[in-house]
């Protein structure tokens, strides 16, 4: 196959949210339900993330199901400790 004949995926930006427990480190994005991974440093669980980011959206063409787009957003709130 040919370069021409490749067809190339736009690239797409997806908020990843982690969380570190008391021995390892969780991440799960919003806009794609049920893409979780867990991994024992921030790295790890990055790297399996975006692993699975692409294995979910995958098997969603496959089934020819719609890819959610990007939505989610952040935002840091600073308050007052009480």
């Amino acid at each position: 196959m040919s370069e021409s004949e490749i067809s190339v995926q736009p690239a797409m930006e997806y908020l990843v949210v982690v969380e570190k427990g008391k021995t390892s480190y969780g991440a799960y994005v919003p806009d794609l339900p049920g893409c979780v991974a867990v991994g024992e440093t921030r790295r790890e669980v990055l790297k399996l993330i975006r692993e699975g980011i692409e294995l979910h959206i995958q098997a969603l063409r496959e089934a020819g199901e719609p890819i959610p787009p990007p939505a989610s957003k952040s935002e840091v709130v600073k308050v007052r400790a009480a």
